[in-house]
């Protein structure tokens, strides 16, 4: 609210909007451990000097990102081999994704200096797909494994959304700036011969491009950041289109919805959460994990699925499904197991 030129009706909206939001905390990388943690952010998005002033310009914040993106990556991927016990020279393959911003030499080239990693291994970036691009991630890594018995996949996903903070009062752009949160998440990915309480196991990935609604979600570059729009209509899209696809898919599996034993469903926001739970008959104990995330993180983009899936192992055994919507409106889908 410090931020924008709003009048009271709408800055009472705006306090709504973020009370409503079901996050509690959330992560920036312009928080740089000031003792006022809103010091170094209030630096870079100063109080806007109009109802004009749109802040940063996008040469800015993609400087920005190109300095903080490789560190949090570097932390996240770091942590993940440490977890996979997994020496860096033995990964051969690196799969990044982020959406939130551009630089070349980019994600991969910084990530093979930073970690160490060989100079000629296979690299695969996707970048712009929005909250699902783990999925197309973890996908193209398990394609790998399968081909290649010794293959080992580096997957990183690395996104810095409060680089997008847009000023102004449109309200979708609002609804963005409520929900969105920076983060990392990493993973390997490889053939394996644990057993027990062992990796995920990562049996099949589906997509859908949802019918009639490509404006309902859109992600494009402005000349003050990235600009998200959001169509008040998205939750009942969900509520038509998302339980025929999922249906037929897990069908191919011949499994039914009751048969899946725990559910990561990306958290764009509560509203999305809600819709997906009634498109599938989802309780309030198959959205815990979802729920969580939301909470202490936000939505972190295409990491967040990751984070999912951290916070569920070792607490589910059966069938699980992951879903993710992005921009399209696309919905992903992935079925895993231990």
């Amino acid at each position: 609210m410090e931020l924008g030129c709003f009048d009271n009706e709408q800055r009472s909206w705006i306090k709504r909007l973020f009370l409503r939001s079901g996050i509690e905390t959330r992560c920036s990388v312009l928080a740089t451990g000031d003792e006022d943690q809103l010091l170094s952010p209030r630096r870079f998005y100063p109080a806007a000097k109009s109802p004009q002033d749109r802040g940063p310009t996008t040469a800015q914040r993609m400087a920005r990102y190109a300095v903080e993106a490789p560190i949090l990556a570097e932390k996240a991927a770091r942590s993940a081999l440490e977890n996979a016990q997994i020496e860096p020279e033995r990964i051969t393959h690196l799969v990044t994704a982020s959406c939130t911003g551009f630089f070349s030499p980019g994600l991969d080239a910084a990530l093979i200096e930073r970690l160490n990693l060989s100079r000629s291994m296979r690299r695969i970036h996707l970048g712009f797909m929005g909250c699902h691009a783990a999925f197309n991630a973890l996908a193209a890594a398990r394609d790998a494994a399968a081909a290649d018995p010794d293959a080992r996949v580096l997957v990183c996903c690395v996104e810095l959304c409060s680089l997008h903070f847009a000023y102004g009062v449109d309200p979708g752009k609002l609804v963005a700036n409520a929900l969105f949160a920076d983060g990392a998440a990493s993973a390997v990915v490889g053939r394996t011969a644990s057993d027990g309480d062992g990796p995920w196991q990562l049996s099949d990935f589906s997509s859908c491009l949802l019918a009639e609604c490509g404006d309902a979600m859109t992600w494009n570059i402005g000349d003050h950041g990235f600009e998200m729009t959001l169509s008040a209509g998205v939750p009942e899209i969900i509520r038509r289109q998302l339980l025929p696809w999922c249906s037929t898919w897990l069908a191919r599996h011949e499994l039914e919805l009751p048969d899946i034993a725990g559910w990561a469903i990306h958290p764009g926001g509560p509203k999305i959460l809600t819709a997906i739970a009634d498109a599938l008959t989802l309780g309030p104990q198959d959205l815990r994990f979802s729920r969580h995330v939301l909470a202490h993180y936000g939505n972190m983009s295409s990491a967040t699925v990751l984070f999912i899936l951290r916070q569920m192992a070792g607490k589910i055994s059966g069938p699980c499904v992951a879903i993710g919507l992005g921009p399209g409106l696309m919905a992903e889908g992935m079925l895993f197991n231990k």
